[in-house]
């Protein structure tokens, strides 16, 4: 079985961090890219931030400088850190996992974790 289990999520008052994290078990192929993805209430799912096997980074502009996403690719494991959270942050967040066989592509979801930032 796939797994991804997700841990950190909570509710926080703005100005305040929480460190989201993502454990990845059952993993079929090499592990290409992990991410972090939101929506909101009414709202499309979007990108957060993302981070290769090798390391490279990517941010979504309204995180950028406040959020820092790393990995442990050992341990197939993924963390976002946040910052000086907002209340336009609070959202429910997903864990992703991108695997390459020689066979496909596969792209992998967790269940998501609440976050809540409090004016």
């Amino acid at each position: 079985q796939v797994q991804l289990v997700e841990s950190g999520g909570g509710l926080v008052q703005a100005g305040g961090s929480l460190r989201l994290s993502c454990a990845a078990s059952g993993i079929i192929g090499s592990i290409t890219t992990m991410g972090w993805y939101r929506q909101a209430p009414g709202k499309q799912r979007e990108l957060v931030a993302t981070i290769t096997s090798g390391g490279t980074t990517t941010y979504a502009n309204s995180v950028k400088g406040r959020f820092t996403i790393s990995g442990d690719n050992a341990k197939n494991t993924m963390y976002l850190q946040m910052n000086s959270l907002r209340p336009e942050d609070t959202a429910v967040y997903y864990c992703n996992v991108d695997a390459k066989t020689k066979y496909a592509v596969l792209r992998s979801w967790g269940q998501g974790t609440q976050v809540t930032v409090s004016s």
